[in-house]
């Protein structure tokens, strides 16, 4: 790094991938100005107030992504920005309000502050490979879903997929004005990411690893694909550090038949999956790809799907949230 250290914010500091992200950061000698709903809350920023480097370098700050201008004092001064701050959930009674309007205008609100502040030289989204491949498009065993893949949003909306939904529109809309503002945008579109927690609480992906023995039926005979925390994080900082990244970076480590992930996860930890199930499943069934050519030449090299499995089961006896 140079001496004159460089200045990024981070929005939704406290989730998953952004408190890896900032973790990133500090360790390569950034200064970070993070935002979260609520500075005052200890379970989202105690675990960003104990990174190496944040007593010296890490900056809170309030923020609303429904609030325009609620993000002009964060941004302001900084080189990049990191826009990962979007409601992540499957099911809710107002798909509008919970979902897309937070998705949506939360991501024009930040880039709004963006194009107040020359400063400002790349603007890195955080999307998902829910804005890529829910089109109708047949995810046959010769299909390679690559960044040229977007999805359809009367597909999604037909079909009452909200969060999809809400990431599809948030990513076009960022696309839009972006090009028409002169912002250098650049999105990750990680798919499931799983690995270890740094936040005290579950988010959604890894959640879902604990809740696999309860929805066994529906899962054993199907498809999962997975990123891991760490490479998505770094994704986000290579993004930025590379002055020839461009346009959008599908993020997915691995797809594979979830017999063999429940496979996995029992030798890791029988009590999460009864062998009797993933046995039933055919886990040499062939499954679609997601083209990893594009994240590799940002320097992306993907962990393996054991490693980060047994990583994120280690890291939830370690929170408490599975039994020794």
């Amino acid at each position: 790094m140079n001496e004159t250290r460089k200045v990024v914010c981070v929005t939704g500091a406290s989730g998953f991938i952004a408190s890896w992200l900032v973790k990133l950061l500090l360790e390569r000698a950034y200064i970070v100005k993070a935002t979260v709903r609520d500075p005052n809350d200890p379970k989202k920023t105690e675990h960003l107030l104990a990174l190496e480097g944040a007593k010296e370098r890490l900056h809170l700050f309030k923020a609303d992504l429904l609030e325009e201008g609620s993000f002009d004092a964060v941004v302001d001064g900084c080189d990049g920005v990191f826009h990962t701050a979007s409601p992540v959930m499957l099911s809710c009674t107002d798909p509008q309000a919970e979902l897309i309007d937070p998705a949506v205008k939360g991501t024009l609100n930040v880039l709004k502050s963006c194009v107040k502040f020359a400063t400002v030289k790349r603007v890195v989204l955080t999307s998902s490979t829910a804005a890529v491949i829910f089109n109708g498009r047949p995810l046959t065993p010769d299909v390679v879903v690559d960044e040229t893949w977007f999805s359809d949003p009367f597909f999604c909306e037909n079909f009452k997929q909200w969060y999809v939904l809400s990431k599809t529109l948030a990513e076009e809309a960022a696309w839009k004005f972006a090009e028409g503002n002169g912002i250098d945008l650049v999105t990750i579109n990680p798919s499931y990411v799983i690995g270890p927690l740094l936040q005290p609480s579950l988010n959604l992906t890894v959640e879902m690893i604990l809740n696999l023995k309860n929805d066994i039926e529906d899962v054993n005979s199907s498809i999962y694909s997975c990123s891991d925390v760490r490479d998505v994080a770094s994704a986000h900082v290579q993004a930025f550090e590379v002055p020839s990244a461009n346009g959008r970076y599908c993020l997915v480590g691995h797809v594979i038949p979830m017999a063999k992930v429940l496979k996995i996860l029992h030798e890791l930890h029988p009590s999460l999956c009864p062998p009797e199930k993933y046995e039933e499943a055919n886990p040499s069934e062939p499954t679609y790809q997601v083209s990893q050519e594009k994240a590799k030449s940002l320097g992306v090299n993907f962990l393996p799907l054991e490693v980060s499995l047994r990583d994120t089961v280690e890291s939830l006896k370690e929170k408490g949230f599975l039994k020794v």
